[in-house]
C-alpha cells in the first residue's frame, strides 16, 4: 500500500510586510486505506499542505514523500505524471468546463492522459452513478446546483482510480445528507482500494467518517480537534 509522508515541513511567504508560516515543522503520515481529516481556520495552512502533497508546491525545508519518492526531487515531467495518475484532488472551486456535459468533465483527466474519449466516458460514468448524478450526465455545469457541479469535480477526480486523494474543503456546497454521502464515499474509496485520504475542511460533521482527526493553527498541528474550533465553527 501507498503512503504519504511529510516530515518537518516548512513553507513560509513573504507578504512584503511580513512572514506567513503557512507550515511550520509540519510531520503527517497517511498510510494506505486511511482516511484523515485536517481540521483548521481560514488561513493555517490547510491548503497549502494539501498543496505540497499534491506536489503543487515544493516545502522549503522538510520532505514531502508519496511512496517512498521525494515529490521535490520529481523532474517537472514526474510531477506532471504524478498529479495526473496518482492523485485525485477535490479542489474547493470546481473548475469545471462550460458548456460541456457533466460525463465530459468527469472524463477530462483520462483523456487529457492520453485515454480516447469513448473510453473516458465509460470508465468515468461508473462515477458519476456513485455520486448520485447518472441521471444528469448529459447536463451541463449552468444546468445544475453547486452541490451537483461539486460532485462532478468529486467523480473527476475518483475516475483515473487514482492512489492518492486529497479534498479540499469538497462539502462546502452541499447540504448536510449529500455531504454525509459525499464523506462516506471517499473514506469507502480509500478503504477499498487501500489508498491514503487526505482531507482538510471546517465541517466538524466530517469527523466521524475520518480514521484519524488532526488540527492546523498557525502552521502548526495537534492530534484531535481544537476546542475553541469546535466551539467557534458554525
Amino acid at each position: 500500500m501507498s503512503t504519504l509522508e511529510l516530515r518537518e515541513v516548512v513553507k513560509h511567504y513573504s507578504t512584503g510586510i511580513e512572514t506567513v508560516k503557512a507550515v511550520d515543522g509540519v510531520s503527517l503520515t497517511v498510510a494506505g486505506g486511511e482516511f484523515v481529516a485536517l481540521y483548521g481556520p481560514s488561513g493555517s495552512g490547510k491548503t497549502t499542505l494539501l498543496m505540497l502533497a499534491a506536489a503543487l508546491s515544493t516545502p522549503d525545508s522538510g520532505s514531502v514523500a508519496f511512496d517512498g519518492r521525494v515529490l521535490s526531487e520529481l523532474s517537472e515531467r514526474d510531477s506532471a505524471l504524478y498529479r495526473r495518475r496518482d492523485v485525485g484532488f477535490v479542489f474547493q472551486a470546481f473548475h469545471l468546463m462550460p458548456h460541456t456535459s457533466a460525463l465530459d468533465n468527469a472524463t477530462i483527466k483520462l483523456t487529457g492522459d492520453g485515454c480516447t474519449l469513448r473510453e473516458g466516458r465509460r470508465r468515468a460514468m461508473p462515477w458519476l452513478e456513485r455520486v448520485g448524478l447518472a441521471t444528469r450526465a448529459d447536463y451541463t455545469p449552468e444546468q445544475l446546483s453547486m452541490g451537483e457541479r461539486q460532485r462532478i469535480a468529486i467523480a473527476r477526480a475518483l475516475a483515473n482510480e487514482p492512489r492518492l486523494l486529497l479534498a479540499d474543503e469538497p462539502t462546502g456546497n452541499l447540504d448536510s445528507k449529500r455531504s454525509r454521502e459525499i464523506l462516506a464515499l471517499m473514506r469507502d474509496i480509500c478503504h477499498e482500494r487501500g489508498i491514503p485520504g487526505l482531507l482538510v475542511t471546517h465541517d466538524l460533521d466530517a469527523a466521524p467518517f475520518a480514521d484519524r482527526v488532526h488540527t492546523l493553527r498557525d502552521g502548526h498541528m495537534a492530534d484531535g480537534i481544537d476546542p475553541e474550533l469546535a466551539t467557534t465553527s458554525p
